[in-house]
């Protein structure tokens, strides 16, 4: 009907690719490890624990986690991208296993099956969010823990600032807006689904690039292949050479481009009765 806003595009999960398989595991092991690792201090995992990862794609952080349940405890790894679990089940140990799967649909899994349930740097991804919180909800023990972190929309990675700006330098459209949440809309979604004891707080982060094509790399393998999918090759050659030029004041010596990053950590429990 005339005068309503379109839907923004559903992300697609067939555009990824072994290139940005491989591009990912690289990337992730460094920036989004780094996030993960806080996620799981916030959630004092101890050994012998059962802990689902939602998202799990390459799975260095499952792997992490592996060893800090011990052969007692032990971490299934669930992406609903084939290519970046195959890499996933190279670090398969005996306490620690990829499988293919979604947050929206744990129907492999039963009731109470979890001590604690992240999802990291994934959420805003997901497409029913509700759906997968009551999913989460149902495969945690009583008491059971719930972590993640997400992108705010009220504090956009200084990246995005740039990016959109280099589009229109380019002349270049894009359809897809950068994925995120607010605050109140995420702890709205978290304690609607029955959590309680929820916490949040918005992080700080500084990321350093070596120029313009190490960002898109980043931004592409990060999102499988989803950002700039509709732009033409013409398109992306100038709006690349546009973020360069647009990126260089903020080059810091020896160490590269300084960007900073915000996240949403947040934290609820399934209630003890």
């Amino acid at each position: 009907m005339a005068g309503e806003s379109a839907e923004p595009p559903r992300t697609k999960l067939t555009l990824d690719t072994p290139q940005l398989a491989a591009t990912y595991d690289e990337v992730s092991a460094h920036q989004q490890l780094a996030d993960g690792k806080e996620l799981i201090s916030a959630l004092c995992i101890s050994t012998g624990e059962r802990i689902l990862d939602l998202g799990a794609g390459t799975g260095h952080l499952a792997a992490y986690v592996q060893k800090i349940v011990g052969s007692s405890g032990s971490v299934v790894a669930v992406d609903p991208l084939p290519l970046r679990i195959e890499i996933a089940q190279t670090r398969a140990t005996a306490n620690f296993e990829a499988r293919l799967g979604r947050a929206e649909d744990l129907s492999e899994f039963a009731d109470a099956s979890f001590d604690v349930v992240y999802l990291n740097c994934v959420f805003h991804w997901i497409e029913d969010k509700r759906q997968a919180l009551k999913e989460i909800y149902r495969v945690l023990k009583t008491g059971g823990r719930l972590g993640l972190n997400c992108q705010d929309t009220n504090h956009p990675h200084e990246a995005f600032h740039f990016i959109r700006r280099a589009m229109i330098e380019a002349g270049v459209e894009c359809d897809r807006n950068v994925p995120g949440l607010s605050g109140h809309e995420l702890e709205a979604l978290v304690t609607d689904s029955g959590f309680v004891a929820y916490k949040s707080e918005l992080r700080r982060f500084v990321n350093f690039y070596r120029d313009a094509d190490h960002l898109l790399a980043w931004a592409n393998s990060s999102s499988f292949g989803n950002f700039l999918c509709n732009v033409s090759e013409t398109g992306c050659a100038l709006w690349r050479d546009a973020l360069n030029r647009l990126l260089e004041p903020k080059r810091s010596t020896g160490e590269g481009i300084r960007l900073e990053r915000y996240l949403l950590f947040a934290t609820a429990q399934k209630p003890a009765n």
